[in-house]
């Protein structure tokens, strides 16, 4: 059985529907980000149109986990020196 619990959320004005084992709580603040981002982008390039804006926060989101990652795996390396 799936612990999965589906949430409505708007990004940028659009209603999606979301399935996935996280809190409301992490779905909403989730939702928030990714507006205060586009938000943000909206502010400071005006002439992108919304899917520019969405593949911006999407490449955004990704590089920090790549740079989170690099920093867990540089702690862990101190760690086990």
């Amino acid at each position: 059985m799936s612990d999965n619990k589906r949430y409505k959320i708007n990004i940028d004005g659009q209603e999606y529907t979301i399935a996935g084992p996280g809190s409301k709580e992490h779905v909403l603040a989730a939702q928030q980000l990714v507006n205060d981002q586009i938000d943000h982008l909206k502010e400071v390039n005006p002439e992108l149109d919304s899917l520019q804006r969405a593949n911006l926060v999407a490449f955004n989101a990704v590089a920090d986990q790549i740079s989170k990652q690099q920093e867990i795996n540089q702690m862990q390396d101190k760690e086990s020196e």
